[in-house]
């Protein structure tokens, strides 16, 4: 299967008659997998910073996590595996796997735990897989 099948058929899926908004896989490096058509366009010291917060949690917090220049309130994840930020009424979750992290990002009608749950479970399948 192709990355780029990953974000279009699990990452992107609807659940619960809801979608995410922009989804994609980088690699560690900041290498673009996959990404969907709508995913902003990432600043390499942005995902270097998401990767600095795996590898030392707690630092994005005070700064907050950008996307594509967007600013999002870093809340409780899961230190080293797990980030998850707020905006608005919407958010994003980021799941670190062994060579990628797996972004995705959210809006209203769709619910936090919604996106948690196509994200984690995506990096849990991918973690399992070597990936």
């Amino acid at each position: 299967m192709s990355w780029q099948a990953y974000v279009d058929d699990h990452l992107m899926c609807e659940i619960e008659g809801n979608h995410l908004t922009a989804a994609a896989i980088i690699g560690h490096d900041g290498t673009v997998w996959a990404q969907s058509a709508n995913f902003p366009q990432v600043k390499p010291e942005e995902i270097t910073a998401i990767i600095n917060d795996f590898n030392e949690p707690g630092t994005l917090a005070p700064t907050g996590l950008h996307l594509g220049g967007t600013k999002y309130m870093v809340i409780q994840g899961e230190a080293g595996a797990v980030i998850r930020g707020k905006k608005g009424a919407g958010g994003v979750t980021v799941k670190k796997t062994g060579m990628a992290i797996i972004i995705g990002i959210y809006d209203e009608p769709m619910a936090p735990g919604q996106c948690n749950m196509i994200v984690e479970r995506l990096g849990d399948y991918l973690l399992d897989q070597g990936f």
